[in-house]
């Protein structure tokens, strides 16, 4: 009996799994749940890449293929020796393949692997700096429409080289992200994103799906479209400067849209960043001097639906990063820094 087919799997913090999930009534009267958004970078963002064991071959590897992704996306990489590095990689084989998604990243102890290669080739190397960038599983793509021959998969994954648990199978390849938990295109049949999987798994593809290690037009499109990171082409965001005190007008002017704001502390003291207005925001503070180290992140904590954050900062400039909760929707709203000094 063949082997069933080597999969990475979602590395999830574990108070993203506790957290309770918004819910949501679509237009279409459909009752959805909502995971927490902002799992973007900045915009713009260098990442810093260490590697924490490996061969050279391996490294080699990583930084031939890795890249790919910035030749689209709006993000640099840079490869480092740097202890503060946003990502982290091990390759260690026994461990399998992961990566924590996007922002996640910044949440996992210094000394610890934010991605683990545990075999080393184009395909699983694309697909894992997918995750880092903030991109799930297209086979999870709720536009997917494969209908899993559900006994089979959960038997074939609790076997070789993957030896997951019933509820390891159902959250890594069974279970589709709600509609609203994702910015998302349809879904992309060749997208470096899907895994090959036998036609024996499905109940409406009889002949699987096939593997990609190579980035699709769609990945490459996406990847670089106003819901994750453009600006290549002098389309990205603008950072707007925040007085402090002075409370200041904005809008989500298009679906999938984020604002940016920057503001600078000249004294370590309190301050509080918050939204107004009848929108529904989420916000997340960066800093300081840099727009990729995540500090603090809100979704509800202001009056109503409006985000506010909290914090005693020390002298350097801060980013504010404001999302309209709901990837489809827009609104207006303002934006205001505070210092309880």
């Amino acid at each position: 009996m063949a082997k069933a087919p080597h999969l990475c799997f979602d590395k999830v913090l574990p108070w993203n799994l506790a957290k309770p999930h918004r819910m949501r009534v679509t237009g279409s009267g459909r009752v959805s749940a909502i995971s927490p958004v902002g799992k973007q970078w900045v915009n713009g963002s260098t990442l810093r890449i260490r590697f924490l064991g490996g061969s050279a071959a391996d490294h080699k590897l990583v930084k031939k293929h890795a890249p790919k992704w910035t030749n689209h996306a709006n993000l640099e990489f840079e490869f480092t020796d740097d202890p503060n590095a946003e990502v982290r990689i091990s390759f260690d084989s026994s461990d399998g393949a992961w990566s924590y998604v996007g922002l996640d990243n910044k949440n996992i102890p210094i000394h610890a692997a934010t991605m683990n290669l545990g075999w080393v080739d184009k395909g699983v190397i694309l697909h894992e700096f997918g995750h880092m960038i903030a991109l799930g599983h297209e086979h999870q793509n709720p536009d997917g429409g494969i209908v899993w021959n559900e006994q089979e998969v959960i038997r074939a994954l609790a076997g070789p080289p993957n030896f997951w648990s019933e509820e390891q199978t159902r959250h890594n390849v069974l279970r589709k992200y709600a509609a609203n938990h994702v910015h998302g295109t349809n879904f992309d049949a060749d997208s470096v994103m899907l895994y090959e999987f036998p036609g024996n798994w499905t109940q409406n593809l009889p002949g699987g799906t096939k593997g990609n290690d190579d980035l699709s037009v769609t990945d490459t499109a996406f990847v670089a479209s106003a819901k994750m990171y453009p600006g290549q082409s002098g389309t990205g965001v603008t950072t707007v400067e925040l007085p402090v005190f002075e409370a200041m007008s904005s809008s989500i002017a298009n679906a999938g849209e984020e604002d940016l704001f920057s503001f600078t502390v000249a004294k370590t003291g309190t301050f509080v960043v918050e939204t107004s207005g009848g929108t529904d925001l989420y916000l997340s503070l960066f800093g300081p001097n840099s727009s990729s180290d995540l500090i603090a992140e809100d979704d509800d904590g202001g009056h109503g639906r409006n985000s506010r954050v909290e914090q005693v900062l020390s002298p350097g400039t801060y980013f504010a990063r404001v999302r309209h909760f709901d990837p489809n929707a827009t609104g207006a709203y303002e934006i205001q820094v505070v210092s309880r000094n």
